[in-house]
């Protein structure tokens, strides 16, 4: 078998990739992939934000105003 044949070959390395095709995305694709990005980088930053507020009402106000500089 040579380096330039054409048929499907067993991988060397088990651990090996094989890259066949690449997928070329369509205009409205990528706008639709940035749209779903950004509402789940906003849906965890809010849920940071929350979990932030819960922790800080749970350990109310005596805790973290009344704590030394």
């Amino acid at each position: 078998m040579t380096d330039n044949d054409t048929t499907k070959r067993e991988p060397k390395n088990p651990h090996e990739i094989e890259i066949v095709d690449y997928v070329t995305l369509t205009d409205v694709q990528q706008r639709r992939r940035r749209a779903r990005s950004r509402a789940i980088a906003l849906t965890l930053g809010a849920l940071c934000l929350l979990f932030y507020i819960v922790t800080i009402v749970k350990l109310g106000p005596g805790v973290v105003l009344n704590r030394p500089m």
